[in-house]
């Protein structure tokens, strides 16, 4: 099976494009796609925390959680794909790039995650021995794990029956799974809205002062952006099996996409910050040992007693279950696109999704905690080349385009601080800290501008931005 086949009844071609309906069916699909368990939890620990400062802290999460990917599914869409952004430094860099972002949000980290954190918020609750944390003693150690592998091995093979053709993830994300996520976070909201809180707690931990640019650092951390350069490929699929048959128009169709998702986060972003605030004034929270699923414990048991956690539970599946099916399509369709043969044997579609289902099912009942601290640092790593990509991107056809060595030498010096940033933090993570052979790497790489803030590419990329154009006109290379 190819990834992007129509099927024999799919609809007549045409060139001119969606109808509303079908807008909001692809709508609902990539919203499905982007909101999992992260979203679920950012906002809502973002308002718990801001409390009177609320307005400001999410404005600014909603910049970068929202406006970073949307302009990232954008730019792809107007580039004609990643791939061919990516090509624009050069072609081997392309493919080393998008191999190391897809296993990244793949089945090295995310998709594993998706089971695990579902599982933690919907069974350990309701597992004997728990504490109110979903903690186990030593004696329910071995029925927790137990009960983790089965309940992740239906998870999988639920993910798996639903990525079967990427072409129709529509018909299971657009019009049932995303609508019903949407309902139970409205339902989640309304309750907020009857209840009321009577004076918001102030700002506290992180957020005590500058609430807007920490909100902004915060939306950065969902990393949302990597996973929209390459949504992009089954949201095609499932526009042309619409009928669909200009490419021109499928990339419209893909941005209207995009734009129409941007709406819906902010909206329940929106939502989930105010649900946060309401959280935090009824439990008070502790910022350094809490987390957003603790904002979200706190109000669903308040509000609806012991079916609280329940319902809290169902939400958290759905939202993993959406992004999940979403990861393996995205995964399996770009390998089987990239590598169709492997060691001189032809691999399809649905043997990338087995291999990528079954692996994140191992990695998601061993040691994912080991894989969570090694990945953070390489998402840090790859989330500056993603953003300067991105926006030279969109500047392409009055900058970029007539200086084509910017892509290289922007792409260069915002690689070599991101990787070497990588280094010491995954230094870190295996117990060398900042002492020793990199110590000295650690305090070089403070010394640049804005780094304390975890943006001490910025300069590097406007320098290399600088360093392209000179390049450019020394040599008489325009773009493409």
């Amino acid at each position: 099976m190819t990834t992007a086949a129509a099927s024999s009844t799919k609809p007549a071609a045409t060139t001119t494009g969606l109808s509303a309906r079908q807008r909001m069916l692809m709508t609902f699909t990539f919203f499905s796609m982007f909101f999992g368990a992260g979203n679920l939890i950012f906002p809502p620990f973002v308002g718990a925390q801001a409390g009177s400062a609320s307005v400001p802290a999410t404005l600014g999460f909603i910049v970068s959680a929202v406006g970073l990917p949307i302009l990232g599914v954008l730019a792809v869409s107007f580039a004609g794909g990643f791939d061919r952004l990516a090509s624009r430094v050069s072609p081997g860099f392309a493919t080393v790039l998008a191999v190391a972002i897809i296993l990244t949000i793949g089945p090295c980290f995310a998709i594993p995650r998706t089971a695990t954190t579902s599982f933690e918020m919907m069974i350990v609750p309701f597992l004997g021995g728990a504490d109110a944390t979903g903690a186990t003693g030593a004696g329910g150690a071995s029925g927790k794990w137990i009960a983790q592998l089965i309940y992740s091995a239906v998870f999988f093979a639920l993910a798996f029956l639903f990525a079967q053709k990427p072409e129709k993830l529509s018909h299971v994300l657009g019009r049932f799974m995303g609508p019903l996520l949407i309902a139970l976070i409205a339902i989640l909201f309304a309750a907020c809205l009857i209840h009321g809180v009577d004076a918001s707690v102030a700002p506290m931990g992180d957020y005590a002062q500058g609430q807007l640019a920490r909100g902004f650092l915060d939306g950065y951390q969902t990393m949302d952006l990597l996973a929209a350069l390459y949504f992009g490929i089954v949201i095609s699929a499932n526009i042309r099996a619409l009928g669909v048959d200009s490419e021109g128009t499928v990339r419209r169709e893909t941005a209207f996409a995009g734009l129409g998702t941007g709406v819906l986060l902010v909206l329940i972003y929106g939502a989930l910050s105010y649900v946060g605030v309401v959280s935090g004034a009824i439990a008070a929270i502790d910022p350094s040992t809490d987390t957003g699923a603790t904002v979200l414990t706190n109000l669903t048991s308040s509000v609806f007693g012991h079916a609280g956690t329940a319902f809290l539970g169902v939400v958290f599946v759905i939202a993993c279950l959406n992004v999940c099916t979403g990861l393996i399509c995205t995964c399996a369709s770009y390998f089987h696109d990239r590598f169709r043969t492997v060691a001189g044997h032809g691999v399809s579609y649905r043997a990338w999704q087995v291999i990528f289902t079954l692996f994140s099912f191992v990695v998601s009942n061993a040691g994912l905690a080991a894989i969570i601290k090694v990945s953070v640092p390489v998402l840090s790593a790859l989330y500056p080349i993603a953003i300067v990509l991105v926006l030279l991107a969109l500047t392409h056809r009055w900058f970029a385009a007539r200086f084509a060595r910017v892509y290289f030498w922007t792409v260069l010096l915002v690689g070599i601080v991101a990787l070497l940033g990588c280094v010491v933090s995954l230094a870190a993570v295996f117990g060398f800290g900042e002492a020793g052979a990199f110590g000295w790497l650690a305090s070089a790489l403070d010394l640049l501008p804005l780094q304390s803030y975890s943006l001490g590419w910025v300069v590097p990329a406007f320098l290399g931005a600088g360093v392209g154009v000179i390049d450019s006109v020394a040599h008489g290379r325009g773009g493409e």
